[in-house]
């Protein structure tokens, strides 16, 4: 129980509406954890998977029509439409609140109803930010045992600062036709209804620290933001912090593990977060961020000793897997790891490849991220870690190059609402369609973009301190469409020349579209890239950003009256300069 009038108020209204068989107050503790794990084995919700090779860890299947984010069914409730914007589905609060009202009753019937106080960021930081989440699910409990400071410890601080988010979630009967995500940003409250998949589940994930905390940190002063934050470390034991936001299939969380070259001697990467940035301008004007997940929730499929070996090692004990295949002697097994043949795939089926692959697309691995073997205990920092930069980046085949600075913040900020990546023949009829992705938030952003780009221009005067804004592209491709840059554990090299620029060590070449690298200035030692390649990799075609930065200033308009006048007049800047 608690000594917060309100949370035991609010419990009881959602035990009134519900009607579960019981409440558990959950504590945190490695009992609970384990308790709740043997009695999804029981249930048959959790597979023990080979406990020789993978102490702690279970299988988890869920329903085959629940198992991605459900975006067309998630919801910013706003009072206004206007507020929530044309990059996100607008429902009425009263609306909203009347359907998931009529959901909810009684729907917790036999079940026992989990009450989770949850803490997103280290347990003392100022920057973090408290919530609880009521569920049904015991599959969710466990899940944010791994993802988040849980339990007793941020019950306390709920109870000392009187604050918190208000998650309501029930797995319902699974049925798609009553399942919808619903985001209430000016009460700071979350109801969820009809899936147990994570990101729709796990409220305290893409609910509670992007979309909700977006919000709130627009009128905190602050930003939550979809990005990495990865400690780069030189040979004299300097280390600089760099946050970074990508849209998907964009290395994001291979860049958050990298692994430097093997000639980079000296050098080392260190793990803050892979997935979501919350930062602050601090007393001393510089940015302070914070990574509020303690866990990670990853993509299962490729992750391989050749493409991410610090994940892998990761794995090897007290994780959950969610939807992947398994091999003869018990092991989880999917697409990308390894040559072995699995026996059963991802829907408990023997495995046939003609059927489908062993593992679903989606499948999901949940692990404390202090596994990893490049975490640093930094990410338990209450003050957070000093950036030294922002990166920005997308798959983009042509046109943008291999890195460059921004000339100011709003440049910067310019780089960051233009971001996008291109389609290829693979996934649509047209090659090189554009799809906008702003600081990789499209999907997370709790409230209109205009808004939002104009909340980050409010930095711009804020300190003289504040990091760098960088934009990259690891993907640019040839006449023979392969890869002009290696990738990977190279992009250590344009994250040398980053630092170098933010240190004052290195020159760069000025462009309408930034600085540039000079040729001279990248680390090149180790690999074989061409020089005319590397020139290709850093030129400017004038026409060709004439027409992108076009098109963007017509994305921008979109947004009509929202749209910030400054960013639309850096817009118009860089459009004059490339004349």
């Amino acid at each position: 129980m608690t000594t917060n009038q309100e949370l035991k108020a609010w419990v009881d209204q959602v035990v009134q509406l519900t009607q579960p068989e019981h409440v558990h107050w959950c504590s945190g503790s490695k009992a609970e954890y384990q308790e709740l794990a043997d009695q999804m084995i029981a249930s048959g919700d959790f597979l023990e998977l080979n406990q020789d090779t993978h102490p702690g860890c279970y299988l988890h299947r869920s329903d085959p029509l629940d198992v991605a984010r459900v975006e067309h069914l998630t919801y910013i409730c706003t009072s206004s439409e206007e507020d929530a914007g044309p990059n996100n589905n607008w429902m009425a609060p009263v609306e909203a609140r009347a359907k998931m009202r009529e959901y909810f009753s009684a729907c917790m019937k036999g079940r026992t109803l989990y009450v989770i106080p949850y803490c997103m960021g280290p347990i003392d930081s100022p920057l973090s930010r408290c919530g609880v989440e009521i569920t049904d699910s015991a599959y969710v409990v466990v899940n944010m045992h791994l993802m988040t400071r849980m339990g007793d410890p941020a019950l306390r601080r709920i109870e000392r600062e009187g604050t918190f988010i208000k998650g309501l979630h029930s797995i319902g009967d699974l049925d798609p036709e009553r399942r919808f995500i619903m985001h209430f940003p000016e009460d700071l409250e979350i109801q969820s209804f009809g899936s147990g998949y994570g990101g729709n589940a796990l409220l305290g994930k893409k609910c509670h620290a992007l979309r909700i905390a977006s919000y709130q940190a627009r009128s905190e002063g602050w930003l939550a933001e979809h990005m990495l934050i990865v400690g780069i470390e030189n040979p004299a034991g300097e280390v600089h912090y760099v946050a970074a936001a990508f849209p998907s299939a964009c290395g994001k969380t291979n860049l958050a593990m990298l692994i430097p070259p093997a000639n980079y001697r000296g050098w080392k990467v260190w793990t803050i977060g892979d997935d979501i940035c919350w930062m602050r301008v601090g007393d001393d004007g510089r940015m302070w961020a914070i990574n509020p997940e303690a866990g990670l929730f990853g993509v299962a499929p490729g992750t391989a000793e050749s493409t991410n070996p610090n994940a892998l090692a990761t794995l090897t004990h007290d994780a959950i897997f969610t939807n992947v295949g398994i091999t003869s002697d018990n092991q989880p097994w999917w697409e990308g790891l390894d040559d072995r043949v699995p026996v059963t795939d991802w829907k408990g089926n023997p495995y046939d490849p003609e059927r489908g692959p062993a593992a679903h697309p989606n499948s999901r691995f949940t692990v404390r991220m202090s596994q990893c073997p490049s975490y640093s205990d930094q990410a338990e920092a209450p003050a957070g870690v000093p950036l030294s930069a922002i990166i920005f980046g997308g798959r983009r085949e042509r046109l943008v190059p291999l890195v460059m600075e921004s000339q100011s913040w709003n440049h910067g900020v310019l780089y960051g609402a233009a971001m996008a990546s291109e389609t290829t023949a693979a996934n649509v009829d047209t090659v090189g369609v554009v799809r906008r992705d702003p600081m990789a938030m499209k999907p997370f952003c709790g409230y209109n973009f205009g808004d939002y780009w104009k909340h980050w221009l409010t930095f711009s005067n804020a300190s003289d301190k504040l990091p760098k804004i960088f934009h990259v592209n690891w993907f640019r491709k040839d006449q023979d469409n392969k890869f002009m840059w290696p990738g990977f554990g190279d992009n250590m090299r344009v994250l040398e020349w980053i630092i170098k620029r933010c240190t004052g060590e290195v020159d760069a070449v000025e462009t309408p579209i930034g600085y540039l690298p000079r040729l001279g200035d990248l680390n090149l030692d180790g690999i074989d890239v061409p020089a005319e390649t590397m020139k290709a990799l850093l030129e400017v075609d004038r026409e060709a950003w004439q027409v992108e930065i076009s098109d963007f200033g017509e994305y921008l308009d979109s947004y009509g009256a929202r749209t910030p006048a400054a960013l639309k007049a850096e817009q118009e800047r860089v459009a004059a300069a490339l004349l």
